[in-house]
């Protein structure tokens, strides 16, 4: 199993301590299995095998760091480290030799340390402190969209132009209700869980109709490892995509077709913006809250759409309640995909290489420019690289730290890409097109 350190040592009282166990890195690395799983955190090796099925946040995301040193994403996943740490002890199983690096398969020491140090310092400049002035005043305003929505039917009735205003505002609602609750959904807002996790019901529960569960469950495992087949699921396309340079030329020299893939670039906007959040993402969320039953956050679901058609129907009837809703949700999904797409999609798409966090995150995410529009537009979200690094410090602390992020990729030649916001959605279509020429020309190649 492992390399025996020391021998037994009396503890007095007859008891004798177990024998310390020190492990190599060539042997923890074996174990990233199905059913054999163990992973470090600051030296100390943990046996996750039994306990993984009942990790809160999923058995996927905790999976992806089998074999792996797992300090940074331990760091970047709890705001409470000590809490989580007691759930730990039951799993030890021994540390690193003393002659084993700190990392495995040769990832830069003194860059990885650097990082931390540079957490370190985030930590001590009180970044991840969250402003309740900031998140109250971000509520408010989406607050004040559904009002405004209802009172511009109250007031003017339900002629066209009434109607597409009522629609614009409440798209516009459901947007930023969606980043709000992306705050809610890292525990960044609140100091404490407890009441994370209850406003994170709210937002996405009563004021967009998802479930916190799902979101939670779907996105940690795409901060974890972000852009890697098998393991982020947002690159998970089931066959109508192909992404990146590596898995077009996969398919083409397994002549796989599901999709004329030369084209995806064309038929990505028949099928991805429009369609993702009224079908995809709906029919997901209901299913996965109906066989996971979780009654909870149905019954939050289903407070949407209850307030939904209680408000509208008296103005519009169901149908056509039902008609704005649609629209609506095509709105709000046209605005989803391009955000969250432009900072990953023009990126690097691959298997597994196993960096270290910062590596990792910068290879796969990109900023946009800050300006107050791009901010507000993207939910802060064109900070995507400070976000992934530090996945629980509050949006409004991320031009803070920005600076120091550059120093550092500078410093260790880390590529930090930040682009404008039009050149952002044009290189989501042309990595599209170029991942789809790759496809055919490995398709076409006997």
């Amino acid at each position: 199993m492992g390399m025996g350190g020391q021998n037994g040592e009396d503890c007095g009282g007859g008891c004798v301590k177990p024998e310390a166990r020190y492990y190599s890195w060539d042997e923890v690395t074996k174990h990233n299995l199905k059913t054999d799983k163990w992973l470090v955190i600051e030296r100390k090796v943990y046996n996750i095998s039994s306990w993984v099925k009942r990790h809160p946040g999923g058995t996927r995301v905790i999976s992806h760091y089998a074999g792996e040193d797992a300090t940074d994403a331990f760091k970047a996943f709890h705001p409470e480290p000590n809490f989580v740490r007691k759930f730990l002890k039951p799993l030890y199983i021994g540390e690193l030799a003393a002659d084993e690096p700190h990392l495995d398969r040769d990832k830069n020491e003194q860059q990885v340390e650097d990082f931390r140090a540079l957490r370190r310092t985030a930590e001590e400049m009180g970044l991840f402190n969250s402003s309740l002035v900031f998140f109250g005043l971000y509520l408010s305003h989406i607050l004040l969209l559904e009002l405004l929505a209802w009172a511009t039917a109250w007031y003017f009735g339900t002629g066209w132009v009434t109607t597409i205003i009522i629609i614009l505002l409440l798209a516009t609602s459901q947007a930023q209700a969606g980043w709000l609750q992306h705050d809610f959904g890292h525990l960044s807002v609140f100091r404490t869980s407890k009441w994370n996790h209850i406003g994170h019901k709210f937002v996405i529960g009563h004021l967009k109709g998802a479930s916190a569960n799902w979101w939670n469950h779907r996105h940690f495992q795409h901060h974890a490892k972000p852009n890697i087949f098998s393991k982020d699921p947002d690159v998970n396309m089931v066959h109508i995509f192909v992404l990146g340079e590596t898995q077009p030329v996969e398919y083409g020299k397994k002549k796989l077709k599901y999709l004329p893939y030369n084209h995806q670039h064309k038929y990505f906007f028949l099928i991805g913006p429009p369609l993702l959040i009224p079908v995809y993402f709906t029919v997901q969320i209901m299913k996965t809250m109906i066989t996971r039953k979780d009654w909870v956050d149905l019954a939050w679901s289903m407070s949407y759409y209850a307030r939904f058609f209680w408000t509208f129907t008296p103005f519009f009837g169901f149908f056509g309640s039902v008609a704005i809703l649609t629209v609506v949700r095509f709105l709000e999904s046209h605005w989803f995909v391009w955000v969250t797409q432009m900072n990953h999609i023009p990126m690097e798409i691959d298997h597994e290489k196993y960096r270290d966090w910062l590596s990792g995150q910068l290879a796969a995410t990109c900023n946009i420019e800050p300006s107050f529009f791009n901010d507000w537009f993207s939910g802060h979200l064109n900070f995507q690289i400070e976000h992934h690094l530090f996945p629980t410090m509050p949006r409004h602390n991320y031009h803070k730290i920005a600076p120091l992020v550059r120093s550092l990729c500078s410093k260790y030649s880390v590529h930090y890409e930040e682009k404008g916001l039009l050149n952002a959605f044009r290189d989501v279509v042309g990595s599209l097109k170029k991942s789809g020429d790759l496809w055919l020309d490995a398709y076409l190649h006997k």
